[in-house]
């Protein structure tokens, strides 16, 4: 059984060139903003990267929650707050867009015989 995971689980390591703290901000009814600070092995701020700010909501749609993430481009917590709701529209935007894309493939692909499933299956 160890093998197996071992197998599955490849090679794990941490990369420690590239570790952030964590600290997340809600106003409790839409918004949540991860701030990721860079921090060396030592848990030390690393001045040499820049913070990151992802905005994050939770909309609801036809088929129900739709997680939406963004990286919000912002040098403050307070300049993330005020840039989010653009950033957010802009992500929704881009999921859309990638949502008309999929069922535009989808609508213009091609059927070949034998391809489709169940009761609608072509016999030959």
């Amino acid at each position: 059984m160890a093998d197996e995971t071992q197998n599955v689980l490849g090679e794990i390591e941490v990369d420690s060139e590239n570790l952030y703290r964590e600290e997340i901000f809600t106003d409790m009814r839409v918004a949540t903003i991860r701030r990721l600070t860079p921090v060396n092995a030592d848990g030390a701020f690393d001045p040499s990267r820049k913070v990151i700010f992802v905005g994050q909501a939770q909309l609801m749609s036809q088929v129900g929650p739709l997680p939406v993430q963004t990286v919000i481009e912002a040098g403050t917590l307070k300049e993330a707050m005020e840039k989010f709701p653009a950033a957010l529209r802009e992500a929704v935007d881009e999921l859309m867009d990638e949502a008309r894309e999929a069922r535009r493939r989808e609508a213009s692909r091609i059927i070949h015989p034998g391809e489709l499933q169940g009761p609608h299956r072509i016999i030959e």
